[in-house]
């Protein structure tokens, strides 16, 4: 009897142990009855009806990496859904690009559960789906760009991935968040031309530096050159203009002068004799030029006889009273080597 009577509140115990669950925050519960689905249980204190009602069993898949780094997938059975955002993470897998080359790929894809009960119902294990979903859709994208494309369009095969990813995924229940590309790994003859032909584009880019670097000293050079010989040019043209303002105005000063001694001969001498004067007085300052250099034999004309004889009468009209004024410039008889007055 004390046995029988054990059993049953063992069996009662048993029971209400499973039919009271307590669940967590930001986590829910399928709870089926009598084998169909009959809600959805949230967080906090829920009773189900025993042996009538039970939490339905969904697959769960993640991926994890060991102490060593070794990355491996764990596979298990839970009744509870957890509504965060998960991450899904597998390894990666090799994809062929349009220019027939072999490249590893490692995708990660974020998503959250909207609806539970198309999550249970609609897939028969979610992880597992979404995982086979992101790597055919992988490969379509890949396999229409080339590698150098692939390489250098992460965000437009995300973008694409995601659009593709989310909108098969809709009837699961599932908001797809993000989908990245983790990693792109060509093959490595793949990866030794690459860096090849990025050592070579460097060095052109170095090379057209140094060219344009060159080019550019070069044309300063001669712009340099060339505003060097402007500025001499317009130096020396200053200078020119100035040297020939100097010689002009030194011109002037001695025709005044010069002017100003005739207009005095002409006054101290009578009228008419100026002429003769200063005629006479150019005839005796060339005599010297004349006779210069070795051998020269001067034959004077018969008409110069006459000129020094005019020369001599000058001479006396000077010393007449009139010329005792000094009008006339001191010893303008006497200037050249042959003196009249001797």
């Amino acid at each position: 009897m004390e046995f029988v009577i054990g059993a049953l509140v063992l069996g009662v115990g048993f029971l209400l142990a499973k039919s009271i669950r307590i669940i967590g925050q930001a986590e829910v519960m399928v709870i089926e009855r009598l084998g169909s689905f009959n809600r959805v249980a949230r967080s906090g204190l829920n009773i189900l009806i025993p042996i009538l009602e039970r939490p339905k069993a969904i697959d769960v898949r993640f991926f994890e990496s060991d102490v060593t780094g070794l990355k491996r997938i764990v596979a298990s059975t839970s009744n509870r859904i957890d509504l965060r955002e998960q991450v899904l993470n597998f390894p990666s897998q090799p994809v062929i690009t349009k220019d027939n080359v072999t490249i590893d790929i490692d995708a990660v894809i974020y998503y959250r559960i909207a609806d539970p009960q198309k999550a249970t119902y609609s897939v028969q294990n979610l992880p597992y789906a979404l995982e086979t979903l992101t790597r055919t859709t992988l490969r379509n994208i890949v396999g229409e760009i080339e590698l150098d494309q692939t390489l250098a369009s992460r965000d437009m095969i995300n973008k694409k991935m995601r659009e593709v990813i989310e909108e098969a995924s809709i009837g699961w229940g599932v908001d797809v968040t993000r989908v990245e590309l983790q990693s792109i790994e060509p093959p490595r003859d793949i990866q030794q031309s690459m860096e090849l032909q990025m050592r070579a584009e460097r060095e052109r880019r170095a090379a057209v530096t140094n060219a344009e670097a060159s080019k550019r000293a070069a044309v300063l050079e001669a712009e340099g050159q060339r505003e060097a010989q402007v500025r001499k040019a317009e130096g020396e043209k200053e200078a020119a203009i100035l040297r020939a303002q100097g010689l002009a105005e030194a011109r002037l000063a001695m025709a005044d002068a010069e002017a100003e001694a005739v207009r005095r001969i002409a006054a101290a001498l009578p009228g008419g004799d100026a002429a003769t004067y200063l005629l006479g007085l150019k005839y005796v300052e060339s005599l010297p030029h004349i006779a210069q250099g070795k051998g020269t034999t001067i034959f004077l004309p018969a008409e110069a006889a006459g000129v020094m004889g005019a020369i001599g009468g000058l001479k006396e009209l000077l010393k007449a009273p009139g010329a005792s004024r000094g009008d006339a410039p001191s010893g303008a008889l006497g200037s050249g080597p042959f003196d009249v007055t001797k």
